[in-house]
Parts: C-alpha cells; structure tokens; sequence
C-alpha cells in the first residue's frame, strides 16, 4: 500500500494547472449511457473513480476507449442493465447509472450503494423522483429493480425535499428521455449541474433554468441522443485545495485552467484570513498574508461554501492567530480528520457539529491516517507545514479524486514522495 512522506517548512512558488472536474466527469460519462452513437469527453482527470466508472460501461456491454485525458465511448453495444455490487461498492456515484439506464431501456438493476465515510447520503430521492415519473421500483437482494412504465418514463413535477446533486443528475438524465415535461424544484446548483444541463442541450435536449434552482426538461420521448464532443469543467475543489496550500505555507502560487467564479466561497474565506488575490480569466494567484486571520465557516451547498472545502481550510485555520469556528451541516461524519491532524500539534476541539479550531505557533510531523478523500488532503497540507516528516497514509481515498497531488506540489517547490510501505 502506498503512503505519501512529507517533510514540512518549505515555501512554495510557482503554477499548477487544475485538472478536469471529478464530479462533473461522472454524471458526464454516465450520460453517455442516453446516446447510442459514439461519445468523445475530454479534460478527464487521471483518478481512480473515473476509471472505476469506465470499467463499469464496458461491464454493461459499451466499448471504452481511454487514454490521459481522453475517452472515446461507444454504448450502442450496451446489453447488460446490471450495475453489479463489486463496482457500485467501490464509488457510490455508480448510483448515477440508474438513471440513463431505465430511461433508454426501460429497466435496470442497479446495486444499492450502501454508506460512505462521512455519512449516509441515502437515494430516497433519486428513487422518489423515478416513481414519480412512472417507474415501478423494488429492493430486492441489495439491488433497485427499476422498470419504466409501458412507453418509457414521462414527465412530471419534481420537488425534492432537501437539496440533492445525485438525484438532480439521475433526474435530469432520465427526464432527457421521458415523454413531456419534466420540472425539478429545489434543483442543486452547483457547476457540475449545469455542466450536465449544457451537455443535455448540446444534444438537442430543451433545458430551461439552468444554474437555477427550478429545471424545467422536454423529454425526446425515449429517442437516444447524439453528444458532440464534451469538455469537462476544472475541478473547483481541486483548485480551492491548491490555493490552501499556498495560503497554509503563506506562499505565492498561480492556479491555471481555472474557473475562478466555481471557487468564489473558497476565495472569500481565504480572504477574509488575510490573503489576497491576483484573479484572471482563467487563472488565480494567492499572495501571502502578513498576519493569518482565524475564520468562521458554515458549509451550505453552492454557491455558499462547500462541504468539499471544509477540511483543507481547517487545516488552514490551525496555524491561524486566534480561534476559528467550522459548523459542518451536510454530513455528520466530516469531522473524523479533526484527531489526525490533532495528532499533527493542532488544537482542535468538537461540540456536535461544530469544531472550534485555536491557532498554534507549529506542527510537528507524525504518522496520520486518512479517512476520505477530502480528509486525506487535509492532512497532506497540514504536512506541507509541519516540521520533520510526515507520513500520510492510506492515501487511496486521495487517488480517488486528485489527479497526481504528489507530483504537482512537488513542482511547486514541496518535499513530497510517494513511498510503498514495507511488507
């Protein structure tokens, strides 16, 4: 198993250029199910997930193409409607298949995903949304069995009861397909939405309201779709990440291939701690701060601060003058990297949801165990930091979701390796 060793206190200076969304990518790729022509994406980030849900396409039967950033996806070949539980276990957002799949053919087994790190994120509303427009759906054996009434799905109106990403993409797909008009009230926001709305629309597809909280959707009647070539967004959390490892070794570094307006929240918070910014079209700098203002976070969901983010600005607010205050409202198990990077010299301290993080003069470099994905790169900054070295472990939940972390710090100047553990 591979860790990564770190040894802190070197400033950082440089560029880092900001890979493509993972969580734009997956409901891209699963939207590709919609089309029985060929797909070609592009800008896919080089993580794990991506892969894992390639792997799954070519297990339903579609042919896949993938090499670097590219993926060329031919599902007219789909014979299978069979998410099994060997990969629905490894990424809970295999759940988006489900989707695609009853829309274009009119049932499909898809393996329930089960719980996850920071919390349960159950699918009630995905399945709702899908008996809503006439689907009859049983649990059975650890699977959904969806089948579409006679003549495919039809549209109707949707409103979810609390704002939900998955199942306003799984909504979004199979209303592509449905018969009508669909409408989902209470939509999530967020950029990877409206990356798939404009995917949708690129495809003939009647999207109206898009980067609201109301979508209003003509289905094709179940008439698959034809995809141009679809370039993924960069990823936000990613480049918030980078700006915190600037911000947390109080350092000088430029973001490029960036969509400066996706990481606003993040950007306001680093400010209001001190740093400023130098923002282009499509590029970012952190300039350092002359003092590391502590900072009050609630996490919302977009455009507010994101759940995403949490856990690298707590590293940042650890070596802030004074005490911050982080209330997490989204997941309640997002805290479990409070006692790693504890173990780190932090002083943190926890009261239900909230975490009251006191600013200390230095960390020291110890063993530390990632949890998730975002709890994993938490650490590595607080690493970056830290005097002596660092070791982070577990570091699979960070190839999950950041494209070659290691090698991109170290370019910016950080002493960082990736090492296997000795057997």
């Amino acid at each position: 198993m591979d860790y990564l060793q770190i040894n802190g206190g070197k400033k950082l200076s440089g560029r880092v250029t900001i890979s493509g969304a993972k969580n734009a990518a997956l409901p891209v790729i699963a939207a590709t199910i919609l089309s029985d022509k060929p797909v070609t994406l592009t800008n896919l980030p080089n993580v794990v997930d991506i892969r894992t849900l390639l792997k799954l396409l070519t297990m339903l039967g579609g042919k896949v193409d993938h090499e670097g950033t590219v993926a060329h996806i031919d599902n007219s070949t789909i014979n299978s409607h069979k998410a099994v539980y060997e990969i629905v276990a490894q990424m809970r957002a295999s759940i988006l298949v489900l989707g695609p799949l009853l829309a274009r053919f009119g049932e499909c087994e898809v393996s329930l995903p089960g719980g996850c790190a920071i919390g349960q994120r159950p699918i009630d509303l995905h399945l709702k949304a899908l008996e809503a427009m006439g689907a009859t759906i049983e649990i059975k054996g650890g699977y959904v069995h969806a089948i579409a009434p006679e003549g495919g799905l039809k549209g109707t109106k949707i409103i979810f009861d609390t704002i939900t990403v998955g199942g306003t993409e799984n909504t979004l797909m199979a209303a592509a397909l449905a018969n009508g008009t669909t409408t989902i009230i209470n939509a999530a926001k967020e950029p990877e939405i409206v990356q798939l709305c404009e995917m949708l629309a690129s495809a003939g597809v009647s999207i109206k309201g898009t980067g609201t909280s109301e979508l209003t959707i003509e289905g094709t009647g179940g008439v698959p779709l034809t995809f141009p070539e679809t370039r993924i967004i960069p990823d936000r959390i990613e480049a918030g990440t980078y700006l915190c490892a600037g911000a947390i070794t109080n350092s000088e570094i430029t973001l490029e291939a960036v969509e400066p307006e996706h990481i606003r929240a993040t950007i306001d918070k680093l400010e209001s701690m001190g740093f400023t910014f130098t923002i282009g079209e499509n590029s970012i700098t952190i300039h350092p701060a002359e003092v590391i203002k502590p900072v009050n976070i609630v996490t919302v969901e977009y455009p507010g601060f994101p759940t995403d983010m949490q856990a690298q600005l707590m590293a940042v607010a650890v070596v802030a003058e004074g005490e911050s205050l982080i209330e997490e409202r989204l997941f309640e198990n997002r805290f479990m990297h409070v006692s790693e990077l504890n173990r780190l010299g932090a002083d943190i301290w926890l009261k239900g949801n909230t975490a009251a993080v006191k600013g200390v003069d230095r960390l020291y470099g110890a063993d530390v165990m990632a949890t998730d994905l975002r709890a994993s790169s938490a650490l590595v900054l607080a690493g970056l930091v830290a005097e002596g070295t660092t070791n982070v472990r577990r570091i699979y939940h960070l190839d999950r979701g950041y494209d070659d972390l290691e090698g991109k710090l170290a370019a910016l100047g950080a002493d960082i390796v990736r090492k296997k553990e000795q057997k």
